[in-house]
């Protein structure tokens, strides 16, 4: 079967489309979810399944999650960053 990685909108944000962050090596600490103009909330599932695996998430406006990346990589924190454009 395959999966879609295509996010379109935080709506289509599920288990499966995060499941690339999951295989990253080294492990990523903190994964920061940019959700376009405004900060959506993610279901409460697919942020405890990301955390029961290491990953720490951060929600944001897709402006201020470029500048949370920025910061965390300026600190030398392993971080990865999923953007939705706004």
């Amino acid at each position: 079967p395959s999966v879609s990685l295509q996010v379109g909108s935080y709506r289509d944000v599920s288990h499966e489309s995060l499941s690339l962050f999951r295989l990253l090596e080294p492990q990523i600490e903190i994964l920061v979810l940019g959700t376009g103009d405004r900060v959506e909330r993610l279901h409460p599932a697919v942020l405890k399944q990301m955390r029961e695996c290491g990953i720490a998430v951060e929600v944001q406006d897709t402006p201020n999650a470029c500048a949370t990346f920025n910061f965390l990589t300026s600190e030398k924190r392993v971080a990865a960053a999923g953007l939705i454009p706004p």
